[in-house]
């Protein structure tokens, strides 16, 4: 693999658990198109949908100190509270950290759409 990417979100929009029409899917196999591995979090989601609508197994955690890149690709309220240093601490050394919907400063990021 030539990556570990952490995709935090995968729910249609924030703080719902609704799968439908979401777009972090494409997300998910742009980066697996690339060799990269890819975990996604997502603490709104059942499992059990996620894996039969789209093939997706989320994570039940992210793992602190794996990941090369993380995404934040929805805003839900559990990834506001976690802040900055939290999320920072799931990269590796040398990590990016990508805010596709402006939950955190934009300063505190590497990369915003």
């Amino acid at each position: 693999m030539d990556g570990n990417i952490l995709i935090m979100g995968l729910t249609f929009k924030e703080d719902c658990p609704d799968l439908r029409n979401t777009r972090v899917v494409d997300l998910v196999e742009e980066f697996q198109s690339f060799n990269c591995s890819v975990d996604v979090y997502d603490p709104w989601v059942s499992k059990e949908e996620a894996r039969h609508e789209y093939g997706i197994m989320p994570v039940d955690a992210p793992t602190a100190e794996k990941y090369d890149a993380i995404v934040l690709a929805v805003a839900h309220k559990e990834f506001k509270e976690m802040g900055v240093d939290a999320l920072r601490q799931l990269g590796k050394e040398n990590h990016v950290l990508y805010d596709i919907k402006y939950i955190l400063k934009s300063e505190e990021v590497d990369g915003r759409l």
